[in-house]
């Protein structure tokens, strides 16, 4: 038997949501439906759409299936962060797990970014560069390769079981065991001033030239704006998911432009990684690229703040 066909046969089933319990048809939830009932739909919505993405993750053939089955991850954490009161005291466990899996998700994303990004990069250099480009490229794919081998056995391991399990509790836990919120607390849309004013402190503690790693965790400080007022709309009445969609916009802007940066200086501090053990073509073709990747980071310094500014107009709008 060939070792393709060894691997082919030891690749799990992809769990369906049937086996995990779940209905036929996805949980939705009204604007007037109690909040845990939006929570539990949101969690529901998510939970299929991470094991949709599950088979082509272990694939690994279009790396948009790991991506968007890291979005699912991460939108699922942000909920029961924010949320988690309204789906019972399992809901941190679950969580933590969830935090384990996106670190191996984003692992091979990383390098998936990188690979892509650099391949477009050295395309644009003269043709009698783009050799040693290829060579430099190729020390990340075998990296890479060996970051989804640690993915794969993270996704066939029972601590991932487990994750899915847990999940599917969560989000079809019947109406008597939930602690609905009182009808005097704030609707899920007065939710966002909390991780708006997160955001907010963050950028008003900002030196003049922030650090790289401050505007990385700003851009996760926008991410859960954004996914809270996502989860906001669902609950909100027509005018009031207007001005949401308004803010969701501006925070997905935000998370582009401060996207580009953290690419940018990830780029870079991988290319510089390989200088020491480089020939003479590598390293020129190397320098090429920070310049490229330094002016690109430069770029995300000059707009994300204007950017910043229409989400503090967009909330305000909501508040």
């Amino acid at each position: 038997m060939t070792s393709d066909a060894t691997s082919r046969r030891r690749t799990p089933e992809p769990t369906t949501p049937a086996a995990l319990g779940l209905p036929a048809e996805p949980a939705k939830a009204g604007p007037e439906a109690p909040a845990a009932a939006h929570v539990r739909a949101k969690l529901d919505h998510e939970l299929r759409e991470l094991l949709s993405r599950e088979p082509g993750t272990r694939a690994g053939a279009d790396p948009e299936e790991l991506h968007q089955m890291r979005v699912a991850q991460r939108r699922m954490r942000s909920v029961l962060k924010s949320s988690s009161a309204l789906v019972g005291p399992t809901a941190e466990p679950v969580r933590a797990d969830l935090g384990w899996l996106g670190q191996v998700l984003g692992e091979v994303r990383d390098y998936d970014v990188l690979i892509g990004h650099l391949r477009e990069v050295i395309a644009d250099f003269d043709v009698r560069d783009q050799p040693a480009g290829r060579r430099l490229v190729s020390r990340f794919v075998s990296e890479r390769t060996t970051a989804r081998r640690r993915l794969n056995r993270a996704l066939s391991s029972p601590r991932y079981a487990t994750l899915l399990q847990g999940i599917a509790q969560l989000s079809r836990t019947a109406e008597h065991e939930i602690d609905e919120t009182p009808a005097e607390k704030p609707s899920l849309a007065a939710d966002v001033r909390k991780p708006y004013r997160k955001l907010a402190r963050a950028v008003a503690a900002l030196p003049p030239n922030p650090p790289d790693d401050d505007l990385h965790a700003l851009r996760i400080h926008g991410k859960k704006l954004r996914y809270t007022a996502e989860l906001a709309r669902s609950a909100a009445k027509k005018k009031q998911a207007a001005k949401l969609s308004e803010l969701i916009k501006a925070t997905r802007k935000f998370q582009t432009v401060l996207g580009d940066h953290q690419d940018a200086v990830f780029a870079a501090e991988k290319v510089r990684g390989v200088l020491p053990n480089a020939d003479a073509e590598i390293g020129f073709v190397a320098g090429r690229i920070v310049e490229h990747e330094l002016a690109k980071r430069a770029h995300a310094r000059a707009t994300w703040l204007d950017i910043w500014h229409r989400i503090e107009a967009a909330e305000h709008a909501v508040s």
